[in-house]
């Protein structure tokens, strides 16, 4: 059997995701792989990350934060090989509760089916045969995460649907129904296995506030696991242009190597949808 990669010139392949960073953790690997074997991929990322950390003060201030972010995402995407990126523009909408939710750009006021038709769009346009998201958790329930999972769940169906009109929808356009729907899943094995250790070793775990048996993706969700060995080395160095939120003194950070390297050259996926000539397969895990 030929030991060369799979020639995936043919394919493409939308990511939509929540914030700068959420592409990388969950999917990195797998979006390196895409890219590496000759997909065309496009991100959509539905927020600029407004109110998310700032590692160090030099980088951004609050002001300036979502631009920077904007740039942090650009610069990581190079790296992976993904040159078509769309930035949708809603504000950050911040962990549940909070007072960002509140503010009127937020993702959080914008409706499922505004964001739906705007993904509906660009699935009309690049015509994906793969559409990659969250999961139905969010991995720890952030309103934005939950917010893109189900817009882009209703998209993926909408795009093939001829009724379906939008403020974004062109007359002209196409409908395009995409073969594979994948959610990002984060399996609560995984946590546990990461809160025992900082706990084990005394560093306070993130999320703080959040019952460790409720974060994650149920384990019976997962259906494809993904060894991404080969492009460990470029998802790290992608996650690293995201600069504003890789603080080297924070929680993950003080983990062990092994331990990191194990949990990030691993990738699971719940396969939502496959449809098409051979109903159920699952293209992901035919591509190890």
């Amino acid at each position: 059997m030929s030991s060369r990669p799979k020639d995936l010139t043919h394919l493409s392949v939308l990511g939509c995701f929540a914030h700068p960073d959420d592409e990388g953790f969950g999917s990195g690997g797998s979006l390196a792989m895409f890219t590496a074997r000759g997909a065309h991929v496009t991100l959509v990322c539905a927020t600029n990350g407004d109110v998310g950390e700032i590692s160090d003060s030099s980088l951004a201030t609050p002001e300036t934060l979502h631009e920077i972010r904007q740039e942090e995402l650009l610069e990581a995407m190079k790296i992976t090989g993904v040159q078509d990126v769309r930035f949708l523009g809603y504000r950050d909408s911040g962990m549940d509760g909070t007072p960002d939710n509140n503010h009127p750009r937020s993702l959080y006021q914008a409706s499922t089916d505004q964001v739906a038709a705007q993904i509906v769009e660009v699935i009309r346009e690049v015509r994906p045969g793969v559409v990659i998201t969250h999961d139905p958790t969010g991995a720890y329930g952030h309103p934005d995460h939950l917010a893109v999972h189900r817009a882009t769940t209703n998209a993926f169906t909408a795009a093939g649907d001829p009724n379906f009109a939008g403020p974004q929808i062109s007359g002209e356009q196409q409908v395009w129904v995409p073969g594979f729907l994948y959610y990002v899943c984060f399996p609560r094995r995984n946590f546990r296995k990461m809160w025992q250790t900082m706990i084990d070793l005394g560093i306070e775990p993130p999320f703080a506030s959040l019952e460790v048996e409720t974060i994650g993706s149920p384990d019976e969700d997962v259906t494809t696991t993904v060894d991404v060995t080969p492009y460990v080395a470029i998802k790290t160095d992608s996650l690293a242009r995201h600069r504003t939120q890789m603080d080297p003194n924070g929680a993950f950070a003080q983990l062990p190597d092994d331990l990191m390297n194990e949990m990030m050259s691993t990738e699971y996926f719940t396969l939502a949808v496959s449809q098409g000539e051979q109903p159920g397969f699952d293209l992901i895990a035919s591509l190890r």
